[in-house]
């Protein structure tokens, strides 16, 4: 039986830890670990599956259980191991393994980077720097351009690196946080609907598309507590933030990217999304929210800053829920 207390204790001192330290580059992060095993499954579900359709999709549904499981056995394994040892170490372990799901800092730091070339008016620079932290091309990218990929990153990512772990953490610990990242990395890897990964990808797609569909809607409603709360210069509007989710969160391909993207381009009332491009290939997309005024560089302060505050809002939720939860 999960105790409660130990577990909001785990998962705050996590929440805190990167709140000061984010993600330093010296610290080599166990996703990056993930993301080996699943290029070296890849190769090796290939070369036994074959190209076909229905292999690829079998090989796919391979991948995702040998994934899943190795973490799940992995994290687990560490916290077992440490447990044996003593209670305390447990516990620091259990820090760690939290800590190390949250993506708040490094969100804001690796998108205030992008901010800084573009104050500098380097282009070049803002197109790498924003390369770093999204999926599509950049090159083509104007001044604009390079803003409101920054912007959608921090939106989405507001869900599936802050909401979405920290709904696995509460629900399970630390071993259910790391298997949700370990399918989120899968998807961020394979799950593309183009011709290398459109079989080979799908249960990996699928199944992220399933674990975030209920983080993301709540991450999209707590953002829009969080932008009717007063802030400096009415940054934030509430109002429409809710009309433009309520309106555009099926905007995009998956079923729950727009979620929070919709509340952030509401609040600051500007349009994400449209058109992109993607592995040298043009693709179509709807618009997100309403071009009320021009998308500024600013915008990437103000994303972080209704980050920071959903993050916060998010944390005090589960404080309250694992609370009542040792009550009862």
């Amino acid at each position: 039986m999960i105790d409660r207390m130990e577990l909001l204790a785990v998962i705050t001192l996590g929440f805190l830890m990167d709140q000061v330290l984010g993600d330093p580059h010296w610290l080599y992060h166990p996703v990056r670990l993930i993301g080996a095993y699943i290029s070296f499954l890849e190769k090796g579900i290939r070369r036994v599956f074959g190209d076909g359709e229905r292999a690829l999709i079998a090989g796919g549904t391979v991948l995702v259980i040998f994934v899943t499981g190795t973490t799940a056995v992995v994290s687990g394994g560490i916290l077992y191991a440490c447990g044996r040892v003593a209670p305390w170490l447990k516990f620091l372990a259990s820090v760690i393994l939290c800590y190390q799901l949250f993506a708040v800092r490094s969100l804001k730091v690796e998108s205030m980077k992008v901010y800084r070339e573009l104050k500098k008016d380097d282009l070049p620079a803002a197109r790498y720097a924003v390369s770093m932290i999204v999926g599509r091309d950049t090159e083509r990218l104007d001044m604009t351009g390079v803003t409101k990929a920054a912007v959608e990153t921090v939106a989405e990512n507001t869900s599936d690196g802050v909401a979405a772990p920290l709904f696995y953490m509460a629900l399970g610990g630390p071993v259910l946080g790391w298997v949700y990242k370990a399918v989120n990395t899968m998807d961020s890897m394979v799950g593309y609907k183009n011709d290398k990964y459109l079989y080979l990808g799908r249960a990996a797609a699928k199944l992220d598309d399933v674990l975030n569909f209920i983080p993301a809607r709540l991450c999209a409603w707590v953002m829009i507590f969080a932008s009717y709360l007063p802030s400096k210069d009415h940054e934030f509007d509430g109002p429409h933030a809710k009309v433009i989710f309520l309106r555009d969160r099926f905007n995009h391909a998956s079923p729950n990217s727009a979620q929070t993207e919709s509340v952030c381009a509401g609040s600051l009332r500007i349009r994400l999304a449209g058109d992109a491009w993607y592995f040298g290939k043009l693709v179509k997309k709807k618009y997100i929210g309403d071009d009320l005024r021009p998308v500024e560089i600013e915008d990437i302060p103000r994303a972080n800053k209704l980050l920071y505050r959903t993050s916060w809002i998010l944390m005090g939720l589960c404080s309250v829920v694992e609370t009542v939860l040792n009550l009862l």
